[in-house]
């Protein structure tokens, strides 16, 4: 049931809100924010005709990757079945990057180039229900990381031994900055064969499991890495350097699970201390979202040259082997440093975003807002229901209130970085209403049983929710991710009691919510709208709300 007391903002917190709202890192601005598109953009992020007619099946991506002049070269043979009747194929590859060569059993193919998209008329007869294959050869020096994993690419770093450090990141950018493939969120292949040439000594690490690694006349050597799960195109990775590993086993929910670690041999020592971390987070998670997603793939971290990403049973990490964020807490609340920011919240994308994937990245908050919130969980199961609750709450003063949560559909557009603690600090409210600690557990995992390996939309979680829980959520989903406001609860104090409402919000807006009179009481549960409504109590003084909801509170006239 839902306390009967109310959580009160510490005036620690309400201080570091006001020195700390400008210094936020910039979370989830992966994309620039537009305010016009062009027919790039359209081609990125719509299910064009020419990527409707066919379904995904297996990737087997060849790469060799040159270090010495930044070069990824190689072929991605694609399986798939046809839908519907179609000749022209949308194949997604980015400048500089070329595509050389397109076949069809053993057949060359005209290729004709529209920017990053490149469309490949077929020849032999495309039959509804039949399982091809097309192969694509390409070659380039791929886009460099400007400022990964937010602006990505490929990095090409050197670690203190001046060897090479290398690794991809390109979410929101897209895969197709370093790869040819369907580069559209919507259709995932149902398994992928990933086999990487790297000069000798480096090792790739990459999605899945390593199933084989040759060695070549030419001193190089193929690691082949096999992924036996639908896996979205931004979570592949290959990750190249001279690194150690070790491995262990976690006796999970769904039996023992692979663990593998990957770091330089330089920081042997403090990743394997850090790195611990990893089986505390699958305990808390699996109890709270469900098994781990990927037991046929396994689990791995890997050390890389920038912060880190959630690739897909290749969680990349590079957050110096500190607690926090780069041994910052986000909460100001000291609890984000009791734990590895990066460990936690970029595994905790196996169930959101990997497990559960977004259609289109305007629909980005099904990843993060989940994933952030996730970090109040950790919290909780670790230092108690009022450490996460804090950890939630503090963690607003990286909310921004700019553009709606949810961007523009159609054109690889992503919605305002409020996506993230924004985003957990409704889903937080939410569990509040639930007013049943198991019962919000059971929805959680339930998401992630129900959505098991899919690709959805807004409107499907929203859907989910709102019939699991049995509360009309609809008016704070259209709030919360839709409009960039943070509703007001307006009141005043009249001889009968108090008058409230709520203002700077959506007409309609109503949502229940708990109330403070005066510094020691009563608690009160209200459900404003915004037409003004009475409460009846004697000597109100004062007015405040329970800070588990994230609102804004003020006396009418001032």
């Amino acid at each position: 049931m839902p306390s009967t007391a109310c959580l009160r903002l510490p005036a620690s917190l309400l201080v570091g809100y006001l020195l700390f709202i400008g210094s936020i890192p910039a979370f989830g601005q992966l994309l620039v924010d537009k305010q016009a598109y062009t027919r790039q953009d359209t081609l990125r992020g719509t299910m064009t005709p020419e990527r409707s007619w066919w379904d995904l099946n297996h990737y087997h991506l060849q790469v060799r990757v040159t270090p010495d002049d930044s070069t990824f070269a190689g072929r991605n043979t694609i399986r798939y079945r046809v839908l519907k009747a179609g000749q022209v194929m949308q194949i997604d590859l980015q400048s500089p990057m070329k595509l050389i060569r397109a076949e069809q059993d053993g057949k060359p193919l005209a290729v004709r180039t529209d920017g990053n998209a490149h469309f490949v008329t077929l020849t032999k007869p495309q039959r509804p229900g039949r399982t091809e294959t097309i192969t694509v050869e390409y070659a380039g020096k791929p886009r460099v990381a400007r400022n990964a994993p937010w602006d990505g690419g490929v990095s090409w770093a050197r670690d203190s031994t001046k060897s090479w450090f290398i690794a991809t990141s390109c979410q929101g950018l897209g895969a197709s900055v370093w790869w040819p493939c369907k580069d559209h969120m919507a259709d995932e292949p149902d398994s992928m064969l990933i086999s990487v040439t790297v000069p000798q000594p480096y090792m790739d690490v990459s999605n899945g499991t390593l199933r084989r690694v040759v060695t070549n006349a030419d001193q190089t050597r193929t690691y082949d890495w096999a992924v036996e799960n639908p896996i979205n195109n931004y979570g592949v990775n290959v990750n190249i350097a001279k690194y150690v590993t070790w491995n262990e086993t976690y006796q999970g929910e769904a039996g023992p699970l692979a663990l593998s670690y990957y770091a330089l041999p330089q920081n042997e020592a403090a990743a394997r201390e850090q790195f611990q971390q990893a089986k505390s987070m699958l305990r808390v998670f699996e109890n709270w979202f469900g098994p781990y997603p990927f037991y046929k793939d396994g689990y791995k971290l890997v050390q890389v040259p920038y912060l880190g990403m959630e690739h897909q049973s290749s969680v990349t990490y590079g957050n110096r082997f500190r607690n926090g964020y780069l041994g910052r807490d986000l909460s100001r609340t000291g609890w984000g440093l009791r734990w590895d920011f990066i460990i936690v919240h970029e595994s905790g994308h196996e169930w959101f975003a990997n497990n559960i994937t977004y259609k289109d990245i305007a629909d980005m908050w099904i990843h993060e807002s989940f994933t952030a919130y996730s970090e109040n969980l950790y919290t909780e199961a670790l230092f108690g229901k009022n450490a996460g609750a804090q950890y939630v709450i503090g963690t607003r003063v990286g909310i921004r209130n700019d553009r709606p949560i949810i961007g523009d559909y159609n054109v690889n557009s992503e919605g305002s970085g409020d996506m993230y603690y924004k985003g957990a600090n409704m889903l937080h409210m939410i569990r509040q209403w639930v007013g049943n600690d198991e019962k919000w557990r059971q929805i959680l995992r339930g998401l992630n049983k129900t959505f098991y390996h899919q690709t959805v939309t807004t409107q499907q979680i929203e859907t989910f929710l709102t019939k699991q829980t049995g509360l009309p959520l609809k008016p704070v989903f259209d709030q919360y991710l839709r409009d960039a406001r943070v509703p007001t609860l307006e009141y005043k104090l009249t001889p009968q009691g108090v008058a409230y409402r709520f203002t700077d919000c959506q007409k309609g807006f109503t949502m229940p919510v708990q109330i403070c009179l005066n510094d020691a009481g009563p608690v009160r549960t209200v459900t404003p709208s915004t037409n003004w409504q009475t409460l009846r109590q004697a000597n109100v003084k004062d007015v405040n709300i329970d800070a588990n909801y994230y609102l804004m509170t003020k006396m009418a006239g001032m």
